[in-house]
């Protein structure tokens, strides 16, 4: 299980804040690292690496445990995207049809797993 760094109320403050438009990049970035500790709750292991650069990178979904190298199963999006994502204005199909998710490897389809917060498809 990975460690907590931000708390919930701190998350969802973060998250109401950039979905209002009033954030700047600090609750930008306090929403996307949030969105990817709750994504390795839900979805605990280390087969997939989701990446959201600049901001945070973890590792989730059961399966293969990848220690070096380039992960075999890897999911890369900007910000605007992730949150979109795990709020539910935007599907997963959608975000992979659009280009905005690049996502390599048998384990990197994460649309068991999105929207987390919102309604699921």
């Amino acid at each position: 299980m990975a460690r907590r760094r931000i708390t919930g109320e701190d998350g969802r403050d973060a998250l109401a804040s950039v979905a209002a438009g009033t954030g700047g990049r600090p609750e930008l970035a306090t929403a996307v690292r949030f969105t990817l500790e709750e994504l390795a709750e839900l979805a605990p292991g280390n087969s997939v690496e989701v990446r959201v650069p600049p901001f945070g990178v973890t590792q989730c979904v059961a399966g293969p445990r990848h220690t070096r190298g380039t992960p075999p199963n890897v999911v890369e999006t900007d910000a605007t995207t992730w949150l979109a994502l795990v709020g539910g204005t935007v599907t997963w199909p959608e975000a992979v049809a659009a280009g905005k998710v690049a996502a390599s490897g048998q384990r990197a389809d994460l649309s068991a797993w999105l929207p987390l917060f919102g309604r699921r498809a």
